[in-house]
């Protein structure tokens, strides 16, 4: 796996990053940091990537298990230290997952595999936050069908 990361140039901290399958995306600081507010934080593109990860392996799970799942978000919120480096100590992920006839089970048992197997990023994150998980489960009409927290990864 690659990426360049490239400075858009003297005046600000705009960065452009060019990854290896080709696709490009910003990041930016905040204006205290000299930044321009041009693009998300270095540090939120972490936690989305994150999220990212854990979601694609949530959806994978559950379509290899034949659950008829139409969506899924996760929301994640991350607390991180105070002093440099700023490394998240705690990150909780609430999973919103749609579908048909979805089952708390089932949805609980592709969250924990996620974390506990798949999920390269929550492994590294882990390493320095603690996480946690809840999961919502909303029928395809959307009304909740359950709801509920483990608390743990």
């Amino acid at each position: 796996m690659e990426c360049t990361v490239n400075w858009g140039g003297p005046d600000g901290m705009l960065f452009v990053a060019t990854t290896g399958s080709g696709h490009v995306t910003a990041m930016d600081g905040a204006p205290g940091g000299g930044g321009h507010n041009l693009a998300p934080r270095p540090m939120e593109m972490l936690l989305a990537g994150t999220g990212g990860c854990t979601a694609y392996d949530v959806v994978l799970i559950l379509k290899r298990g034949r659950h008829q799942v139409t969506g899924c978000s996760v929301k994640l919120s991350g607390e991180r230290t105070e002093t440099d480096p700023k490394v998240f100590t705690k990150i909780h992920f609430h999973f919103i997952v749609t579908g048909k006839n979805l089952s708390q089970q089932a949805v609980e048992r592709a969250v924990k595999l996620s974390h506990e197997k798949y999920c390269s990023a929550s492994a590294m994150m882990e390493k320095t936050a603690e996480i946690t998980t809840s999961v919502e489960i909303v029928d395809s009409n959307g009304a909740i069908e359950a709801a509920s927290g483990d608390g743990q990864a």
